[in-house]
């Protein structure tokens, strides 16, 4: 492979020295910000980072056999990291969009059978291949608007057989796609009607008849579950995450979407790696979650798609939460794949800076899914997972919004999309 040398960025995002944990309460000069940065890349990692002259100077003989991408004028950043999909699913629901516009809740949609029972069915009766050809297609977006790794939620299966289905899709995608696709079971994603009378019964084989399967056979490294009324309680939830932590999956929950319900607390008490929407998390919850290092990933796009209040970002910094922003991709609630929207909406309606965003949608994701020492940042050793935009600095990307400016992509040292377009 030969070396990638990136000269004359106008901004060169580097993040520079937060592999370690999750970044609390960021400000500017945490962004590490090179003028007129170049990064060198060998063998699909990242060689050397600094000003353009200085790597010229230090590596006369690679800078001068690489293959050059000028980058004048334009901001570079780390690549974006998804750390809340659900990419492997069938389906549309696009009748739900109307019937929400005219006043029937989530819950109500749900319980008519609609929501992720829909797409359960749907993903049923789709074939590996039908989903493996969908998800794949949507992978091609998302890189398009600049994400580089992706976190893949089961949870439209409901049985095993159907869980490892979803979970055997993502497997093959991390494995033949581009983008690395980090995997999470969350067999706990609704109640089936079957089990609609006694979902203690459910949670039951979850535990005993599915939980070890996928473990054994490693085809998940994260356990979810979403902790709500009306879905599973408090105590299903600890129930079903600390089966998970004992086979070796790490927790992560779904908390506090529709109601202060108690999972911001959970996630706090059992150290989940995140704890995720969190639009109706209590004070308690967060600083729960602060003390606990709990990353939290906020989900815009699925208030934006519901229209429902946003969550708090401003009290989550100031009170010492790692903050992470995802898309939720998903055929229900936020049929999206743009990183760049997350973005804008944790400027304009959710009171985050610049800076703020910028480390929600990099190495604070990366740590969100454990992958903080391998990406998330522009530095020697890490994977080389970059973006290239086509305007000059970061505040540009959210003054200029509802628009995706990235330009061209480098996954793993590879140019995967160039000029807007994938190669």
């Amino acid at each position: 492979m030969k070396p990638i040398f990136l000269q004359n960025a106008s901004e060169l995002i580097t993040l520079k020295g937060l592999s370690n944990a999750p970044l609390v309460k960021p400000v500017e000069s945490d962004l590490s910000i090179i003028q007129n940065g170049s990064v060198l890349i060998d063998n699909g990692t990242i060689l050397a980072v600094g000003q353009t002259t200085e790597l010229k100077e230090m590596y006369p003989e690679k800078t001068s056999a690489a293959d050059v991408i000028d980058a004048s004028g334009s901001l570079v950043t780390p690549g974006f990291v998804e750390p809340h999909t659900h990419l492997v699913f069938a389906g549309s629901r696009e009748k739900e969009f109307v019937m929400r516009l005219k006043g029937a809740s989530y819950m109500d949609i749900m319980n008519a059978g609609g929501g992720i029972y829909a797409t359960t069915e749907q993903t049923r009766l789709a074939s590996h291949q039908q989903l493996y050809t969908q998800s794949f297609e949507r992978l091609d977006r998302l890189m398009k608007q600049g994400v580089t790794t992706v976190e893949a939620k089961s949870g439209y299966g409901l049985d095993l057989e159907n869980e490892k289905k979803q979970l055997e899709v993502a497997r093959e995608l991390n494995q033949k796609h581009a983008l690395d696709l980090v995997s999470t079971f969350m067999g706990a994603h609704a109640v089936p009607s079957f089990y609609k009378q006694n979902p203690d019964e459910f949670i039951a084989y979850l535990i005993n008849d599915v939980l070890p399967v996928i473990a054994k056979e490693g085809l998940a490294e994260f356990n979810d579950v979403f902790c709500e009324n009306g879905v599973f309680t408090v105590e299903q939830s600890r129930r079903v995450l600390e089966a998970g932590k004992r086979l070796g999956l790490s927790p992560k929950i779904h908390a506090d979407e529709l109601e202060s319900y108690g999972g911001a607390e959970l996630a706090a008490e059992l150290e989940a790696v995140s704890a995720d929407h969190l639009l109706c998390a209590s004070d308690k919850g967060i600083d729960q979650m602060a003390a606990a290092g709990v990353v939290a990933v906020l989900l815009p796009g699925t208030a934006f798609f519901l229209q429902k209040k946003m969550a708090n970002a401003r009290k989550m910094i100031d009170r010492g939460v790692p903050l992470a922003l995802s898309t939720d991709c998903n055929p229900g609630s936020s049929p999206t794949v743009s990183t760049a929207l997350m973005m804008n909406f944790g400027c304009l309606q959710m009171g985050m800076t610049p800076a703020e965003v910028l480390v929600a949608v990099t190495i604070n994701a990366a740590h969100a899914i454990n992958r903080g020492s391998l990406i998330g940042s522009i530095e020697v050793g890490k994977k080389a997972d970059l973006l290239l935009f086509s305007v000059p600095t970061h505040h540009h990307l959210h003054y200029h919004f509802g628009e995706n400016h990235v330009k061209s992509v480098i996954k793993n040292g590879v140019v995967r999309v160039k000029e807007g377009m994938l190669i």
